[in-house]
């Protein structure tokens, strides 16, 4: 019987001096949010390590995380292209749980300059430089492509839409309306016609322009 009483305080003794340690510690629950630092954006999964206790937690899409410290660990935050950061947990704190809201920094490189040219040698660029046409610019091509003939030829090859056979079905149908009953009319003997044609020509109307 004594036995039995002397294991039972044994044990209970050292459970109380194994969780004295334990009761001393402050854990804290810290919340918070990774922004970036030129625009405040959220950074989602940045990576949050707590270099004291070896611990860790990855931030979500919104770029919030959730964990438990102790005042004193050190908090580094990791981000592709952003520089590391870190953060310590204040040793001051009163409540069991902290917020916080912690920006990173954009981890610019700098690169050499490149200048970039079109001819991949000296020899490439003599030889364009001597195959130029300074005087056939922009204005000069559009002129060309926009000439009588040009747009003749291009008219051409164009095929007629709906629309301009619609309006040639109509004028052939007014037509008819307008001599239904009588000889169609013909222009060669009308007087106002031929008197149109005479101030055309005598005007230089008609002269074909190159």
């Amino acid at each position: 019987m004594k036995t039995i009483i002397l294991i039972a305080t044994f044990f209970f003794s050292f459970g109380i001096f194994s969780q004295a340690p334990a009761d001393s510690v402050r854990l804290i629950q810290l919340s918070g949010v990774v922004i970036t630092s030129d625009s405040l954006t959220q950074m989602p999964f940045t990576t949050v390590f707590d270099k004291t206790t070896r611990r860790g937690t990855i931030c979500d899409y919104y770029g919030y995380f959730s964990m438990v410290v102790v005042p004193g660990d050190t908090l580094m935050f990791n981000y592709y292209g952003f520089k590391p950061s870190s953060f310590i947990v204040p040793d001051t704190l009163v409540e069991n749980r902290y917020s916080i809201i912690h920006i990173m920094d954009v981890d610019t490189i700098n690169l050499p300059m490149v200048t970039i040219y079109p001819w991949p040698s000296k020899e490439d660029f003599a030889r364009a430089f001597l195959e130029m046409k300074p005087y056939d610019d922009a204005l000069r091509r559009a002129q060309k492509q926009l000439s009588g003939e040009s747009l003749a030829f291009a008219a051409s090859k164009v095929s007629t839409d709906g629309s301009l056979s619609f309006g040639w079905a109509q004028n052939q149908r007014n037509t008819k309306l307008y001599t239904m009953g009588q000889s169609p009319v013909n222009n060669l003997l009308n007087p106002y016609s031929w008197a149109s044609f005479i101030q055309a020509w005598k005007s230089g109307k008609l002269a074909k322009e190159y």
